[in-house]
């Protein structure tokens, strides 16, 4: 008896997995049949993820949301936007609520492992830091012992603060908001002296201050923030298909293929280039794309550093230098797998 309930439980067991696993495999097919890619995003962030008084989406993490749908529909416009605060992001990805969550999200050990989701690579490689009013009077993160500290809740930012000042011996009141607008608007009222998130953010949120010449970013950098897209587990297809959309951007730069000359690349004679663009091999068919679902992408929405510098390069009121989201071959770590 004993022996025929174990097999009759693993016999079960073994029925779920195949059934979980058959559901999960069905993202590629659901966004093509309904021709709309539902993306989660902030609830605005300026250069990566913000909407305009018309309700328009603009940033890096929306535009690598278009590009996926420049792949997989042909086009780039094709897209839901789903504002998420840092506490609703993953269950909206859990639920199948969003397709894909494209939303300045930090790449660790425990989400990959413990959440059912998987990270497809880093669209920014970032750092923590530390914004204070200048009349603070303080030039070092050393110096803010006792501080109260505005940070986002349910976020490696508040972690790693925690982490920081214990290891340096400090005391610090921390004042959580739910999203990061809250976070900013707390600190710019008073409410705390400090404000720490990503750097990235902290150059952004400066922006949108009433007098952005009163704060400024500090020099320390405490932490590692890879940050990147994230999809369901469960569904390799779909995680082929969005790892493999920014691997292409990442290749078309390298390349020197870009939005302005990816038709006149067609009659290119290097390799690797007709490969990616589709004008040779059937890399679009492994992924369950057409041939040109690349050079949409790159038509559309542009290579990996045209999508960096229209959003948050030097050009933008960020002024972000490339630093270590340049490609490899100019002394970033930017590097993706050939198409090949």
């Amino acid at each position: 008896m004993t022996r025929l309930v174990a097999a009759l439980v693993a016999t079960a067991a073994t029925a779920a997995l195949t059934t979980g696993a058959a559901v999960g495999a069905e993202t590629l097919d659901t966004v093509k049949e309904r021709g709309e890619l539902a993306c989660g995003v902030t609830t605005g962030l300026s250069g990566f993820s913000i909407p305009d008084e018309s309700g328009n989406w603009s940033g890096l993490d929306v535009d690598f949301c278009r590009a996926v749908a420049a792949a997989v529909l042909g086009d780039a416009e094709a897209v839901r936007f789903v504002p998420l605060t840092a506490k609703e992001r993953f269950t909206a990805l859990q639920s199948g609520e969003i397709d894909v969550l494209s939303r300045v999200t930090t790449w660790t050990l425990t989400r990959d492992t413990s959440l059912g989701l998987n990270f497809v690579g880093v669209t920014f490689y970032d750092g923590q830091g530390f914004m204070v009013r200048k009349d603070l009077g303080v030039d070092s993160a050393l110096e803010l012992d006792g501080a109260s500290v505005c940070v986002g809740a349910g976020t490696t930012t508040e972690l790693n603060l925690a982490d920081y000042f214990r290891l340096k011996g400090m005391d610090y009141n921390p004042v959580v908001f739910a999203a990061i607008s809250e976070t900013a608007q707390g600190f710019e009222s008073g409410r705390c002296d400090v404000l720490t998130s990503d750097q990235s953010q902290l150059y952004s949120l400066r922006t949108k201050l009433e007098d952005p010449g009163s704060a400024e970013v500090l020099p320390e950098v405490i932490s590692k923030e890879p940050l990147g897209p994230v999809v369901r587990q469960g569904d390799d297809a779909w995680f082929n298909v969005v790892k493999w959309t920014l691997f292409a951007q990442l290749n078309a730069e390298e390349l020197g293929v870009t939005s302005e000359n990816v038709e006149d690349m067609k009659d290119s004679d290097n390799p690797s280039i007709k490969r990616l663009i589709g004008t040779d091999g059937d890399m679009g068919e492994k992924l369950g794309l057409s041939a040109d679902w690349a050079a949409n992408i790159i038509a559309q929405v542009g290579n990996y550093g045209e999508m960096f510098e229209r959003n948050v390069g030097m050009d933008t009121p960020l002024e972000i230098a490339r630093g270590l989201n340049a490609l490899w071959t100019n002394g970033g770590i930017q590097y993706a797998p050939p198409v090949r």
